[in-house]
């Protein structure tokens, strides 16, 4: 009795993983998670579990053959599905990165480690400190000498 309620739980609870899993659109993900979820029940339904009663002529068993078999369909469905994509989720995201990884470095020139900007005409020099007797006059005129400087 206690074997077919901790089945039952860890059916439910793998269950409920598979709806979440499925919520997060990782539908492939989640229909081989129903599969493994499915097996405990499935075994508990079949008369494994208990080996009480004979399989041969209950109902309850063979709709446990049933679940297993819907559980092998599953599993059969999602490894046909991830064959044709080419490969798990983890690997396909392993080929991007290393495709992406390729593009990148061949779309950098290859001396691109120099800066692009060679030295100015005019190295940038700090600005005097401000002489005690200027006025705000002579700061506008700095200002107006950089604008004029870069033509704007």
């Amino acid at each position: 009795m206690i074997a077919e309620t901790v089945c039952s739980a860890v059916s439910a609870a793998g269950l409920g993983i598979a709806v979440v899993t499925a919520y997060r659109k990782r539908y492939l993900s989640a229909a081989r998670i129903a599969a493994y979820s499915l097996v405990p029940i499935g075994l508990v339904m079949t008369g494994i579990v208990g080996w009480l009663s004979d399989t041969a002529l209950s109902p309850t068993a063979w709709a446990g053959f049933g679940v297993l078999g819907a559980a092998w369909l599953l599993f059969a469905g999602t490894r046909a599905v991830e064959r044709r994509r080419g490969g798990t989720r983890a690997e396909r995201r392993a080929e991007r990165r290393t495709e992406h990884g390729a593009a990148r470095t061949d779309a950098v020139a290859p001396a691109a480690s120099a800066p692009s900007l060679g030295a100015g005409k005019n190295p940038a020099t700090r600005p005097a400190a401000p002489r005690a007797g200027t006025t705000s006059a002579d700061d506008f005129s700095d200002i107006e000498a950089i604008l004029k400087k870069h033509g704007i």
